[in-house]
């Protein structure tokens, strides 16, 4: 029988001799929000440190900009292994002394070697998905399956980083905040943003659901429905629904991360399935509730904020003490819109403007 190889184990560097950090963390969006108390609590602990951030496109354009991110080298996946090798060459101009590789699959492995930081530190081996722990020299201590924040933010407390305060500092930020401004002009009544596709079917909620609630919002609320997120087949079909059974509805698909970002941020309430969105509502503060019923809603839900008002399909979320980690395929169905009215009741007597 052959044996699994042993963990190469190095220490991390004390703060004080962190002084070129690495971020390897390509997508998805929520991810890369969790990713931003990292890095804000690495610049806080030390101004000068200077840090950059591997990432794709998309995520590029939420994360430019932001006070805490001094370089990001963007990696055009699009581009097949040339975008990798583009990505060597920018790394190749670069000296790093810890590379955080806070996304575990292996082409951000491959990323995290051509890094050449002397430490490397990821996730345990039995956290380390597609053999990731084998492109990382240091590792964090194992532990159970966490929220995905707190997952991030053990890699502070391996480098004897202060984590507290949680600050994401999102934005909207520059040229945003005119547009914003612009945008909600637009309206006579608050903003009720809907964000209505994911990155997987098994988490999308039914369309005539979603155009009953949106009629709701704005005849029995007094909410303006916006409809927000990517312009896929799956969101244009839920889109049509929606503007041909509530048509005072305004779509603002495609409006691009900055805008979106922009838009969450106007919002007096947001309605997100489990996706980046609903994480980017949480860091803006913004109260929303959460569709959920694929993914386990501790691991995946909002954190710490506006957990009164999680609409759960997903059921046991606990066993023997630890999450739940299975994907439950069909559960969303299961979730109605009479109990998302519920949540949008809890947050008008909490949560909205003027309580």
């Amino acid at each position: 029988m052959t044996r699994a190889p042993e963990l190469v184990q190095v220490e991390p560097p004390a703060p004080h001799d962190l002084r070129r950090v690495c971020i390897v963390l390509l997508s998805a969006v929520g991810d890369v929000v969790h990713a931003l108390p990292v890095v804000n609590a690495l610049k806080r602990d030390d101004p000068t440190r200077r840090i950059t951030w591997l990432l794709q496109p998309g995520p590029a354009t939420l994360v430019r900009g932001h006070p805490s991110v001094d370089d990001i080298i963007v990696v055009e996946r699009s581009h097949g292994w040339r975008g990798f090798l583009d990505a060597r060459r920018a790394l190749r101009a670069r000296e790093f002394d810890i590379t955080l590789a806070l996304q575990d699959y292996i082409k951000a492995g491959v990323l995290t070697t051509f890094t050449r930081a002397p430490v490397r530190l990821g996730f345990d081996r039995a956290r380390a998905r597609d053999l990731n722990w084998l492109f990382t020299n240091a590792h964090l201590p194992a532990n159970p399956r966490r929220h995905v924040q707190d997952e991030y933010l053990e890699f502070l407390t391996a480098l004897g980083v202060r984590a507290e305060p949680i600050e994401w500092r999102l934005g909207p930020r520059g040229a945003e905040r005119a547009w914003q401004r612009e945008f909600v002009s637009r309206f006579d009544r608050p903003i009720a943003s809907l964000v209505i596709g994911s990155s997987r079917p098994e988490k999308d909620w039914l369309p005539d659901r979603w155009a009953e609630l949106a009629r709701i919002l704005y005849n029995g609320y007094g909410l303006a429905p916006v409809i927000v997120g990517a312009r896929t087949p799956r969101e244009e079909t839920v889109e049509r629904a929606i503007l041909a059974g509530a048509p005072r509805t305004v779509s603002a698909l495609d409006s691009g991360l900055p805008r979106l970002t922009a838009i969450l941020d106007a919002s007096a309430l947001v309605i997100s399935l489990d996706t980046g969105p609903l994480h980017m509502a949480v860091a803006l503060g913004r109260p929303v509730v959460s569709l959920i019923g694929y993914t386990n809603p501790l691991r995946h839900g909002p954190y710490r904020r506006f957990q009164d008002l999680v609409v759960s399909a997903y059921g046991e979320t606990t066993r023997d003490g630890a999450f739940c980690t299975d994907r439950r395929p069909g559960r969303m169905r299961r979730i109605a819109v009479g109990e998302v009215l519920d949540a949008v009741d809890r947050w008008r007597d909490v949560y909205a403007p003027g309580r």
